[in-house]
């Protein structure tokens, strides 16, 4: 299994690593900074290199055992199982997407309602919510959201037991996406005094590193369903 160094810190931006297996579509090593794509945020990029070669790491996805595969383009030339190589992640992408996501987070604790689904992404970011009764409009969850984020709160990782999760259900926000369980426990994100959620996935250290949000849309998705998209403003 590989040693996830994205879950440890998402600020590592290169790492050396060992090819353990190559595929067709990619390889896997035994330590990786690069997360793969779940829970609504996307598999990261980036360049692998070793002695007497390149390639791009185009998208990286979940593998059987636990493992991650990092997808090169089709034509690049592929390392030896075995290899030494030297791993680079594109920062700049990686960084919006732990942005947006630390900022949905925040959004989630605003709108009071049971999220159905959402999508990370660098441009723009949704969270879908079955809501009752009346509907927030986009400038008050624009003024809500950026007046949490103003506050400069810790986010900081937690871990609680298989166990502790099922006795607690409200911990898992999204309906749609479950948190990865049978590893004896689950990484929970907390937002200090604003919000607690079983997640996996890459976030900021405190909540001022987001900077400004806007909604720029509210769509309707159903009798009770409603999409709220944001951007970095």
């Amino acid at each position: 299994m590989v040693e996830e160094l994205f879950r440890q810190d998402a600020y590592i931006k290169e790492a050396d690593a060992t090819v353990t297996a190559v595929e067709e579509r990619g390889v896997r090593l035994d330590r990786s900074i690069f997360y793969p794509t779940g829970g609504g945020q996307p598999g990261d990029s980036g360049l692998m290199r070793w002695e007497g070669g390149e390639a791009r790491i185009v998208d990286s996805v979940k593998a059987d055992g636990g493992d991650v595969l990092h997808l090169l383009a089709p034509d690049s030339p592929r390392p030896e199982v075995g290899a030494n190589v030297h791993t680079t992640l594109d920062w700049e992408r990686r960084y919006l997407h732990m942005r947006m996501h630390t900022a949905m987070h925040v959004m989630s604790s605003v709108i009071k309602g049971s999220v159905t689904g959402g999508q990370v992404g660098a441009d723009k970011s949704r969270l879908d919510f079955n809501l009752d009764g009346e509907v927030p409009t986009k400038e008050w969850v624009t003024e809500e959201v950026n007046k949490l984020i103003a506050l400069d709160r810790p986010v900081t990782p937690q871990w609680i037991t298989d166990e502790e999760l099922t006795a607690r259900p409200e911990l898992v926000k999204t309906m749609s996406v479950r948190p990865p369980m049978g590893a004896g426990r689950v990484r929970l994100l907390s937002i200090e005094g604003i919000d607690l959620q079983a997640c996996g996935g890459t976030h900021v250290a405190r909540t001022g590193e987001i900077g400004r949000i806007e909604c720029t849309k509210i769509e309707n998705k159903g009798k009770m369903n409603r999409r709220f998209i944001i951007a970095l403003a």
